[in-house]
């Protein structure tokens, strides 16, 4: 039994379905994952809604709705089957589309899951538009919205492109004519929307001794490099807009900076995904940053907005998102700010801190991986936050690197373990992973994870080289 053989058996309960109700996620997986498979099964004439919820627990239990639909949980679900058991929904009224480690559950719910089938480097969006395609092969216009979604999720990050199924789909977004690859270009963040000196400063994935965090240090880099950085009118070129030999002069002076600080150079190129549909200097023309643009609607609560987005909306709901996804950064550089002005608390494996109510627990995560570089980027960061409309819950959110992940570090099995310890729940991915725990548990919980991170690692032969 493989994972078509899942995907078929899903799609025979949606047809059969009268009504069909997708749960989603907010971040930018769980919105482009919506947005799939919901306009698949509106093509197909089922009536379909959706509900969005930040996370899977008993508070949001209240917005699934009591109805004879079938129940399509999205980006979640996989790891909260017994919430939708004790919320008393039964196997035949439930699908779980998900790339989440599984909860056992006496229900036996039904689930399309990709980390079933070994396929670690595909989001939920993945799965729903394998799912999508098997419905209908017309719908190879929505693997554009896979792209995003398995960008967004960091299924690209560790191996600096997709793998595997998902890059099977960039294939069909580029039959579809709304995909383009860059096979070996820039791996930094901003190349289609920021100028080059400002993508080059922020970027630290590699870390650039001397332009890493220094845009002016960067803008000097390039000014030596006597390559154009602004129009004839004064506008600042984006990356994406310099020629192949303008490129080639940057990569190669950042691939000598690189060497000459002893640094690894594999990581400075990257595979890219670029939108030819949208227009040139937009977040929505590059996957990562069509991303951050959904990832900054759900995070302030509007993950209706980014839906609309990714459903071709370009009129007000595109102009509220671009609102949102600028404020949403003007909050993170705040959040940032205030981690490093605070600073952290370090133990033998882990650095933490706590942001208490001054910013929204929805995005803490965010400043959690951009502190990383500019603190001890040896030790993953976990960062507290309180949850506005529940007093006695602390929402945790930690962050680590490749490095770490090379030495045996895997965030999602400590957060998971950690969390049940002190009455909590928890999850994620090895390099990004979060949790909600008891707030009269805190301490307990930091230590926890401290010591399952000293066991990971103990289980890899050191090298700090």
């Amino acid at each position: 039994m493989g994972l078509g053989d899942d995907i078929r058996r899903g799609l025979s309960a949606i047809r059969d379905a009268d009504e069909v109700t997708v749960i989603s996620h907010i971040d930018a997986d769980g919105i482009s994952t919506e947005s799939i498979l919901a306009q698949a099964i509106a093509r197909e004439g089922i009536p379909v809604t959706s509900v969005f919820v930040r996370q899977l627990e008993p508070m949001a239990m209240r917005h699934v709705p009591k109805d004879a639909s079938l129940k399509v949980f999205t980006d979640l679900g996989a790891g909260q089957q017994s919430l939708l058991e004790e919320h008393g929904l039964s196997a035949e009224e439930v699908l779980i589309v998900d790339h989440h480690v599984a909860q056992p559950c006496e229900t036996e719910y039904q689930q399309v899951n990709c980390l079933d089938h070994g396929y670690t480097k595909m989001s939920a969006a993945g799965v729903a538009y394998l799912m999508a395609k098997e419905l209908d092969p017309g719908n190879i216009d929505l693997a554009k919205l896979a792209v995003v979604g398995n960008v967004g999720d960091m299924m690209a990050r560790e191996t600096c492109g997709l793998v595997g199924p998902a890059r099977e789909i960039v294939e069909d977004g580029v039959a579809a004519g709304n995909v383009l690859v860059r096979k070996r270009d820039l791996n930094c963040y901003g190349t289609s929307t920021r100028p080059i000196h400002v993508c080059l400063g922020y970027s630290d994935d590699p870390y650039i001794a001397g332009i890493s965090n220094n845009t002016s240090a960067a803008l000097r880099f390039l000014q030596k490099l006597k390559v154009q950085l602004k129009t004839g009118d004064g506008r600042w070129l984006v990356w994406e807009e310099l020629s192949h030999e303008e490129k080639r002069t940057i990569i190669s002076a950042l691939t000598q900076q690189l060497i000459a600080s002893g640094k690894e150079t594999d990581r400075l190129l990257g595979e890219v995904y670029l939108f030819p549909d949208e227009p040139a200097r937009t977040p929505l023309r590059n996957a990562s940053e069509y991303a951050t643009l959904l990832n900054a609607c759900g995070r302030w609560a509007k993950p209706r907005i980014g839906a609309g987005v990714c459903r071709g909306d370009r009129g007000p709901a595109y102009r509220d998102a671009e609102y949102m996804l600028s404020h949403h950064r003007a909050i993170i550089r705040e959040l940032l700010q205030y981690i490093l002005d605070a600073g952290v608390t370090e133990l033998s494996n882990l650095q933490y801190t706590h942001t208490g109510e001054k910013f929204p627990d929805t995005i803490v995560g965010i400043g959690a991986g951009m502190a990383l570089s500019k603190l001890n980027w040896r030790k993953p960061i976990l960062i507290m936050s309180a949850v506005i409309d529940d007093a006695e819950i602390t929402k945790v959110s930690v962050r680590t690197n490749e490095w770490a992940i090379a030495r045996g570090v895997d965030l999602q099995d400590a957060m998971m373990k950690a969390s049940e310890a002190v009455g909590g729940a928890g999850g994620g991915h090895k390099i990004a992973a979060g949790a909600f725990i008891p707030k009269e548990k805190e301490e307990e919980f930091v230590n926890r994870v401290n010591r399952i991170l000293k066991e990971q690692s103990a289980l890899q032969d050191p090298d700090d080289s």
